[in-house]
């Protein structure tokens, strides 16, 4: 593991006691909140992308030690090479299918470290999306993994589900939000509120006919969080009309 361990001293030489109070703060680390227990360096996000871009070759077992620490620089420095890896295989996704699927079921297994909102959402579309628009298995497997993510007792498993669907969505592909935002519309907690609003959103800027069908159809029964993300960058007028329903 000496590489790996080369990273996290990379990174810590980058820490920040300032930004660490912050991160702490805004990560809702405090007892009883959602990243209850986790613990920061202080690193902004572009560094830690080059700390990522420098290591990218590094093995599965080396990004594994990586992604098992406490830190959450360092987890996240290991799924920004994990999505580098996975990238770089994508451009040639007919050759790599082995080991495009290692690294899927590697992520999978992995799921529980993306124990924040931002390490769900730096990697899920890039990897699970990414494979829900490759021809290498059913629709009926790709169902399977997606709704074991939808029905874990684990939120971040759950986020998994809804942010995956950014990748179809971008390519015209709606199927799978309208599935799992509908999954999600009674969820109790404020981030997947958000998630599913910002996953419609995004349906919205591709097809407005879509979104509006979709609120037509589940208005009523959505948090009004999930309401105001997803009807975001309507006209105004439009907006007061849907939050006046």
């Amino acid at each position: 593991m000496e590489r790996a361990n080369e990273v996290i001293e990379a990174l810590q030489a980058l820490a920040s006691k300032q930004y660490e109070e912050v991160f702490i703060r805004f990560f809702k680390t405090a007892p009883g909140e959602y990243g209850e227990g986790d613990h920061f360096l202080g690193i902004r996000v572009p560094q830690i992308r080059e700390v990522a871009k420098e290591a990218q070759s590094l093995t599965l077992n080396e990004i594994q030690h990586l992604i098992n620490s406490p830190l959450h620089e360092v987890r996240e420095c290991g799924f920004f090479i994990l999505v580098l890896q996975f990238k770089k295989l994508l451009k040639k996704a007919s050759q790599n299918e082995d080991k495009l699927r290692e690294m899927l079921n590697f992520y999978l297994k992995n799921a529980r470290c993306a124990n924040n909102w931002d390490l769900v959402d730096l990697s899920v579309y890039h990897i699970i999306g990414e494979w829900l628009m490759l021809p290498f298995d059913t629709e009926e497997k790709k169902h399977e993994m997606m709704d074991r993510l939808a029905q874990s007792d684990n939120l971040w498993e759950q986020r998994m589900s809804i942010v995956a669907t950014a990748t179809p969505i971008r390519k015209s592909e709606f199927s799978w939000i309208w599935k799992y935002a509908t999954i999600h519309l009674s969820h109790p907690h404020d981030l997947m509120h958000k998630a599913v609003g910002w996953m419609l959103r995004e349906m919205g800027k591709k097809s407005p006919l879509d979104l509006v069908t979709f609120l037509q159809i589940h208005h009523q029964d959505m948090h009004r969080t999930t309401l105001r993300y997803a009807i975001e960058r309507m006209p105004e007028q439009e907006r007061r009309m849907w939050l006046n329903k």
